[in-house]
């Protein structure tokens, strides 16, 4: 027993090793500066210029425009992440609660024609996504950024098998002390969710934190720029013998995982509960 839990440990400890060395490597590399890191490549130990990349891609106006650092990046990413998970969840819990309290015959039909849109990436269906949102003037706006991806056959299926395994006396309860179908979502279902609303909102905040496809085609003001697409920014400002900020590149990188590991660390016991428990 205890061999078999030795070798379970080195399991554990080799997968974190191979998961955490790219990112010592990226910290390592963003402390050196762009022309070593140019000639030599990823460094394996700490350099002279310390966190100097850092404070440069926060504070530092650069672009095309010289207006944006890396605190708006910053704010556009959070505007991004949270209004891509709340609007997520909403959506998602709404469509659920209809398809399983609202029994009307095309009920299961409706749901498979939600879960079949899970076949229907994105990148299939960007250019009339696009089409859409320009007519409507959304292109350079937040709305643009999240209404378009908030509708979510992932999170309606996860609320769909919640809400069907609360007991039906629950909602015989709710009717006989008058609750009409408002009040017993607000107050009878979303109470007993929130261990699967925190860990839908984990998955969907990271899914809308790491987007880069949409936000390039949808924004072409820098003022609208994630962290995510400013990395791939710094990278292409080769002009003539000039050589791209690598340090700062990296140092962006290791900033724009902060937010994401912070969510997961904080409601890490509630994602847990979330897909593995209930709270009824």
């Amino acid at each position: 027993m205890r061999k078999l839990q030795i070798s379970d440990h080195i399991v554990l400890l080799a997968g974190v090793f191979f998961m955490v060395t790219p990112v010592v490597l990226a910290f390592l590399t963003s402390t050196h500066d762009a022309v070593t890191i140019y000639r030599t490549g990823l460094q394996y130990s700490i350099g002279d210029q310390g966190l100097s990349a850092y404070e440069t891609v926060l504070t530092r106006a650069g672009g095309f425009t010289k207006e944006v650092n890396g605190m708006v990046m910053l704010k556009n990413s959070m505007i991004l992440g949270f209004g891509f998970a709340i609007g997520k969840i909403v959506i998602s819990m709404l469509a659920a609660y209809a398809i399983v309290y609202f029994r009307f015959p095309a009920a299961s039909f409706c749901f498979w024609v939600i879960f079949c849109t899970l076949l229907l990436p994105l990148e299939v269906r960007i250019l009339p996504s696009y089409e859409i949102v320009q007519q409507l003037g959304m292109v350079n706006t937040y709305s643009g950024l999240i209404v378009p991806l908030i509708a979510s056959a992932t999170g309606t299926f996860f609320f769909r098998q919640f809400f069907l395994s609360v007991p039906d006396e629950l909602l015989e309860a709710a009717r006989i002390d008058g609750a009409g179908p408002w009040k017993f979502f607000i107050d009878i279902l979303v109470p007993i969710s929130k261990t699967m609303i925190a860990a839908i909102f984990i998955i969907m905040f990271v899914y809308g934190w790491n987007q880069y496809l949409w936000p390039t085609l949808i924004t072409t003001d820098e003022g609208f720029f994630t962290l995510v697409r400013g990395i791939k920014q710094i990278l292409q400002v080769w002009v003539g013998a000039q050589i791209p900020d690598y340090d700062q590149a990296m140092a962006l990188a290791i900033l724009a995982m902060l937010p994401p590991v912070l969510v997961v660390i904080v409601f890490q016991s509630w994602f847990i509960k979330g897909l593995v428990e209930s709270d009824k």
